[in-house]
């Protein structure tokens, strides 16, 4: 049966990507867009929530059941940040949303797009990457059915998507030609999301090749 899906970010690079090829995959029957600002699209099968601050996710609970998976995208740049800022901003309000989620839902798969080169150990050098990894590792705690950790290298956009940057998209034309197996599309992405939360994986961290291998199934 297709899934309904809560998504996070689509005003954001990841999170578009994954919604286009949401709208036109058949495994996907709803989307209820969780964002700060609208997206702008009218489409059968997307709903938009609109929660200025997402710490306060537990006060719309009545429209969160019901839901078969979660597609965490949201995210921000760790630049002029300090740890305990960006800790924040990425691992309290990640697990805090997640929490929510898995009481009112528990058979829901959540999946969250962390990054190539996040930290599991949570003892390396990089700020972010440790906070990702703690971020990763203790959603892999949580009572949902399935979890998934996403680890995306670069992305070629969807056609017609809107948030992309143009120097990114420069760099991804030179990393295909260079690093083929380090760069995705963004319907790979999506459908990699789509394949864990209908059927499952092996791994519940998905580096670049997994993610590749599920896209193209």
């Amino acid at each position: 049966m297709p899934i309904k899906v809560i998504l996070t970010g689509t005003t954001g690079m990841v999170g578009e990507g994954v919604l286009l090829e949401c709208l036109q995959n058949d495994e996907v029957s709803e989307i209820l867009s969780i964002s700060r600002k609208p997206y702008g699209l009218q489409h059968p099968k997307l709903k938009e929530l609109l929660i200025p601050d997402f710490m306060k996710i537990h006060e719309f609970q009545d429209q969160l059941q019901g839901y078969d998976a979660c597609f965490f995208c949201a995210g921000v740049s760790s630049i002029g940040k300090n740890e305990e800022e960006y800790t924040q901003l990425t691992y309290s309000l990640t697990l805090h949303f997640a929490k929510v989620l898995a009481n009112l839902n528990p058979e829901m798969v959540f999946n969250y797009v962390s990054g190539a080169l996040t930290d599991s150990s949570e003892k390396g050098r990089s700020m972010w990457a440790r906070v990702k990894g703690k971020t990763e590792n203790d959603l892999m705690k949580l009572h949902f059915k399935g979890q998934y950790n996403f680890r995306p290298g670069m992305m070629k956009p969807f056609p017609g998507q809107k948030n992309f940057n143009p120097i990114v998209k420069a760099l991804l034309a030179v990393m295909r030609v260079i690093l083929p197996k380090q760069t995705l599309t963004m319907q790979e992405v999506g459908k990699a999301m789509i394949y864990t939360s209908t059927r499952g994986y092996e791994k519940q961290v998905l580096e670049v090749k997994d993610i590749m291998l599920l896209g193209k199934k």
